[in-house]
């Protein structure tokens, strides 16, 4: 027994949904399909359970890839306000938090149930779940159809659309799949990362920081460059956001952004104590008190993390009127230019994002269709990576939507 449709599309995620939804109302006989039971997890579990949706700032210049430029064609096709649109059509209430970020009011269960509905308007199929077993090709059908052997029986198309996402949370069933089918079919791939990831460093080293798990504070934190000349550090990558100190390493904000940017074995560099002229401040109290310099201090930092600073160092545990100019300069020194080089990161099971993917030379930038003709790639499995913000969301409904429109009724 066999089932056919116009367009069968892979994968039950943010951009596999809106995919689906916007073919199907365009009139194509849409299936939609997913090895797992349960729809949108991803969407699900963003967000704090309420899905950081879009960012209302989105240009092309908060994404990266080999090809940065590749996202510009769809992101001006499908904006955040279009979206929205789409939100409001649904009686969906939002809120924008800070940096344009729109979330949920109640939670993400609202953008699954909208995207349900735009499948149901578009009468698209949905089986779930259903598992891949094999995919033929044109040149192995000898017709103009795709074959997909599926746990439901045959299927057959003559286009797919791959939106099965990256390696990012195993445990809500990511998997390889868009990378093997790309290469089944001889596309280039960038090898995948994990990212918007915490960074972890060496057990001993980070011994005295580990104290510090759960403390947060704005930082600016940077990576690339970061050993170079001044004129070549105009080339790091650099965000202001806030940290978050654990027992293993560095999470938060700026080391989820930056993470997306470091390369094994790079340092990176944090200023603690942004805006403030750390060494001017401390000669100057030094003149008029006798408090201890960790109790000076932490009137400009956390006070946890004064203590910390000042513990190891013997030249630091006494009164600031007693303690040297060399001293304070170095103790200023080391907090707004701290230099340390990450071991690693808690990898894929806590990375929000996947970089790399398909090479999206391989791609059409208005279409999403590969080299191989009537096969598609949109979201997170293509070499398109955003910012921490909502950026994510905006490519999958971004890249859905171009491919949505290009898709052919047969």
């Amino acid at each position: 027994m066999s089932a056919s449709f116009d367009v069968v599309v892979i994968g039950a995620g943010a951009a596999g949904l809106f995919c689906a939804s916007q073919a199907g109302q365009r009139g194509l006989k849409v299936l939609l399909l997913d090895h797992s039971e349960k729809v949108a997890e991803k969407i699900r579990i963003s967000g704090g359970g309420r899905c950081n949706f879009t960012n209302i700032g989105t240009t092309p210049a908060q994404f990266l890839g080999e090809n940065p430029h590749f996202c510009r064609s769809a992101l001006s096709r499908y904006t955040p306000q279009d979206f929205v649109e789409l939100l409001q059509k649904h009686a969906v209430p939002f809120h924008e938090k800070h940096k344009g970020q729109l979330f949920c009011d109640r939670s993400a269960e609202d953008i699954i149930n909208l995207l349900l509905a735009e499948c149901a308007l578009g009468g698209v199929t949905r089986w779930q779940p259903c598992a891949v077993k094999s995919l033929d090709g044109p040149a192995q059908t000898g017709t103009d159809f795709y074959h997909i052997h599926s746990d439901r029986g045959l299927i057959q198309t003559p286009q797919i659309v791959i939106a099965t996402g990256g390696l990012s949370i195993p445990k809500i069933g990511a998997t390889d799949f868009g990378y093997r089918i790309a290469r089944q079919f001889g596309l280039k791939m960038i090898e995948p990362k994990p990212a918007l990831v915490p960074l972890t460093f060496d057990g001993l080293d980070w011994q005295p920081f580990a104290q510090l798990a759960g403390l947060a504070l704005p930082v600016l934190m940077e990576t690339g460059a970061a050993d170079a000349s001044p004129k070549q550090r105009k080339k790091a990558t650099v965000f202001a956001e806030d940290l978050l100190f654990t027992h293993r390493g560095l999470s938060g904000p700026a080391v989820l952004q930056i993470s997306s940017y470091w390369q094994a074995g790079e340092p990176v560099r944090v200023n603690l104590a942004p805006g403030v002229d750390l060494a001017a401040t401390l000669l100057r109290t030094k003149a008029g008190s006798r408090k201890l310099v960790a109790n000076e201090l932490a009137s400009l930092v956390p006070s946890r993390l004064a203590e910390a600073w000042t513990s190891t160092d013997e030249a630091l545990q006494r009164p600031i009127n007693d303690a040297t100019d060399k001293a304070l300069q170095t103790l200023a020194q080391r907090l707004s230019d701290w230099q340390l080089t990450p071991n690693g990161t808690e990898g894929y099971k806590k990375a929000e994002v996947t970089t790399g993917g398909v090479d999206t030379r391989e791609l059409s930038s208005q279409t999403m269709e590969s080299r191989q003709k009537g096969l598609y790639f949109i979201g997170e499995v293509v070499d398109v990576t955003g910012w921490l913000g909502g950026y994510n969301f905006q490519w999958a409904w971004a890249s859905g939507f171009a491919c949505a429109q290009a898709l052919a009724a047969h």
